[in-house]
């Protein structure tokens, strides 16, 4: 972590690395020697907090800070006050305060507060992490340009995972560093060994090697994804294909928003039996002429196959697109559960491309595609509703008397 002074740094590493150790050794040099822009010490005050998904976890940084100080008769003596209630905190001789803090209900204990070191352990299991950093926390760091940590092991291909990614490959500006488990030479290489003899591979890629690996639960795996966005340029090299048996034709999806979801609308262009994503639409409106209007409007500009969510109103919208003979398909469980298959298979079997859809979405944010199906799980799976709407463009390219692949256990709603 030495060269950890960006104003975002983010490491990754396995279980038991040591990451609790470096941050508090981090904090600790903060908190002796404030390290800032000069022109922020009129205000005499230097605050670090080590924040988590919850207070417990918080502690457990802010304890090894502890056991560095009452381990030390210097740092004891810079030691001005000790509280524990409402939350812990310490402050030293020269005005730096060292916090533990929660991040739990979406940041809400951080509001009204500022930082200039700001460490949020185990980033991968919050629950809302985008909204977390970007809206509360880099906020609380506005006043005196303060840095972020962001410090956990893998979960997943999630929020945490597209982070890394950025600063690792400089999208974003800001410093990345990963840890392997046996790096630590003070941990058991006996109880490490016995691991790696009987843990999955994902497990020690995620456990041991700190590596970014797929749960098990995604109903897309990482994998596919990353196939399907590689392999999008193959479009452009066939599109210019003319035999007479791969003329190509568009299919078009639209999953229709409910009260807390989108509307969203994926066109796919179908070459060699594969499906290339041409057009998508996603937007949060229920006048349900305008929405009407936005799928005449795609399919004069893609005319073909027209699969649409027929649950609940949508019956309504079917009725008045009739001139395009559109399929209409009633979300059920069963009906999910197939559709989502079907698409999982098509991964698996490399037939599905796109690019890296990105729109607003309100308020300054940006939806992703990709992260969309990157968080979809078997288990959670309610608000995709650009998941769906891919799955309904796709349907059609099934093999009706073939078994699909083994069946998955999920909840639908």
């Amino acid at each position: 972590m030495a060269n950890s002074d960006k104003p975002e740094n983010l490491l990754v590493t396995g279980n038991r690395w040591g990451k609790s150790f470096v941050c508090a050794v981090k904090i600790i040099h903060h908190a002796l020697f404030r390290p800032r822009k000069i022109k922020f010490d009129f205000s005499g005050k230097y605050r670090i907090v080590t924040a988590s998904i919850t207070q417990d976890q918080a502690n457990i940084i802010f304890n090894q800070v502890i056991r560095f100080i009452n381990n030390s008769d210097l740092l004891s003596l810079l030691v001005k006050s000790h509280i524990k209630t409402p939350y812990p905190h310490i402050q030293f001789s020269n005005g730096a305060i060292i916090e533990a803090r929660s991040t739990q209900n979406r940041g809400e204990y951080l509001l009204g507060n500022d930082y200039d070191l700001f460490i949020f352990d185990e980033v991968a299991f919050e629950t809302d992490p985008e909204y977390v950093v970007e809206e509360i926390i880099l906020m609380r760091l506005a006043d005196r340009e303060g840095k972020l940590d962001l410090v956990s092991t893998p979960n997943g291909k999630n929020w945490f995972y597209k982070r890394a990614n950025e600063l690792k490959f400089g999208k974003r500006k800001g410093y990345f560093q990963s840890g392997d488990s046996r790096e630590n030479k003070y941990i058991s290489r006996d109880f490490l060994n016995e691991r790696l003899k009987y843990f999955s591979d994902k497990r020690i890629q995620q456990n041991i090697m700190g590596q970014f690996a797929d749960t098990g639960g995604e109903i897309l795996k990482g994998k596919y994804i990353d196939k399907a966005l590689d392999g999008y340029q193959y479009l452009n090299r066939n599109s210019s294909n003319k035999s007479p048996f791969q003329i190509p034709y568009y299919m078009t999806g639209w999953d229709l928003a409910r009260k807390k979801t989108a509307t969203v609308g994926v066109t796919v262009k179908i070459i060699n039996n594969c499906a290339y994503v041409v057009s998508l639409e996603r937007f949060k409106m229920f006048d349900w002429a305008v929405i009407i209007e936005k799928i005449k409007a795609r399919q004069k500009k893609f005319p073909g196959r027209l699969i649409i969510d027929a649950t609940g109103l949508g019956d309504v919208v079917v009725e008045q697109l009739k001139e395009y003979n559109p399929e209409a398909v009633i979300f059920t469980p069963s009906t999910k559960a197939e559709l989502l298959t079907n698409l999982e298979l098509l991964h698996a079997q490399n037939r599905v491309f796109y690019k890296r859809w990105e729109l607003a979405d309100g308020d300054g944010k940006i939806w992703s595609l990709e992260d969309e199906l990157r968080q979809a799980r078997w288990d959670k799976n309610n608000e995709f509703d650009s998941l769906m709407a891919l799955s309904l463009a796709v349907w059609n390219l099934r093999k009706k008397d073939a078994v699909a692949i083994q069946p998955r256990i999920g909840k639908f709603r």
